[in-house]
């Protein structure tokens, strides 16, 4: 490991440089390694003597699109110089944490006490070590334009319960007890996956994992330059909320392919669009 993260620092891909406290330059180093999107960064401090000692690393894939515009909080991670991401996101019904990507333009963004920054927007990205892919419920196109329908709906009656709207509160509840009485007549006769279409749900102690169940919009392959191990790279579509996944093919049961299915466990990455930034 040693070694991997030495290479990541001398042939680099990107780097950052950001001053913090007490005249303390941190850096991160990326390097990809496989799809110019996929990677290891590594993040530590230089010395006095300019030498720079590294603090901790991770792994990445850079998200390729705008995920969602609604209004996004940071938290510090207690043990190091790391950020968490907090968006509150109608769509998948939780609020969304996530690993900050980004964090060299945060800090000098914070620096430079320009918060809050309007006009951003967030791409999200995830990993994943265990998955399989599940064949699509079967829908008509009405069925599918009613679903969108009742989803955008149901989303404005969130929104609104969120204001202190008290007839939206009473809707959603009305709506919960409805769902809920149906699924338990009918999970008597079928399997679950054949009457949930997506979840999206908090998944173990970490707060920015999830299982989640989705479908694949966009599949690719690509294979890792170090290992050559395959890659898929797909845009999972989860109650109408879309990120860029990333997994190992020796990790990943069935073929993906657009149509079908991605059930798994996540680790959720978060990319803030500054403006004026890429």
């Amino acid at each position: 490991m040693t070694g991997l993260i030495t290479d990541s620092i001398q042939k680099s891909s990107r780097r950052g440089y950001v001053s913090i406290e007490d005249n303390v330059i941190l850096a991160e180093f990326m390097h990809d390694y496989a799809n110019e999107k996929i990677g290891l960064a590594v993040c530590g401090e230089f010395d006095e003597q300019d030498k720079f000692i590294y603090e901790y690393y991770y792994p990445y894939i850079v998200p390729s699109q705008i995920s969602t515009e609604e209004d996004i909080t940071i938290e510090r991670h207690a043990a190091q110089y790391s950020y968490a991401g907090i968006c509150n996101e109608n769509r998948v019904g939780v609020s969304l944490i996530f690993y900050l990507q980004n964090i060299i333009p945060y800090i000098k963004y914070e620096n430079e006490d320009h918060f809050p920054v309007r006009g951003t927007t967030l791409s999200l990205s995830a990993l994943s070590i265990k998955g399989q892919i599940m064949m699509p419920i079967a829908k008509t196109e009405q069925q599918i334009e009613v679903a969108k329908k009742k989803t955008s709906y149901r989303n404005k009656l969130i929104d609104n319960a969120r204001r202190g709207d008290e007839a939206a509160i009473e809707s959603l509840t009305l709506d919960d007890m409805d769902i809920y009485t149906t699924l338990s007549r009918k999970i008597r006769k079928q399997d679950v996956y054949s009457l949930v279409d997506t979840y999206f749900m908090p998944y173990g102690v970490e707060c920015d994992h999830y299982s989640v169940l989705g479908e694949i919009v966009k599949v690719d392959k690509t294979e890792n330059y170090l290992t050559k191990e395959v890659i898929h790279i797909m845009r999972i579509n989860c109650n109408g909320l879309e990120f860029d996944l990333c997994i190992n093919d020796a990790d990943l049961l069935g073929e993906p392919a657009v149509g079908r299915r991605f059930k798994g466990n996540i680790w959720m990455q978060g990319y803030i669009n500054f403006p004026g930034t890429n």
